[in-house]
């Protein structure tokens, strides 16, 4: 099951859409910015079909 979530970019500011696995369970993944290509790390937790915690910080 998909979730999307909108998310800020920790240097940028901007926001834009990222879709959630929500039957993984706790993850963590890198993905770049869609507006100034750096790379932040996104680290969500779901429990019971639901987003419980969600945080974006630059990688690296």
């Amino acid at each position: 099951m998909l979730q999307t979530e909108s998310i800020p970019c920790p240097f940028c500011g901007q926001t834009f859409e990222l879709e959630i696995d929500l039957s993984a369970g706790t993850q963590t993944f890198v993905t770049d910015c869609e507006v100034c290509c750096r790379p932040m790390e996104v680290r969500v937790t779901c429990e019971l079909g639901q987003i419980s915690d969600l945080t974006v910080s630059g990688a690296g």
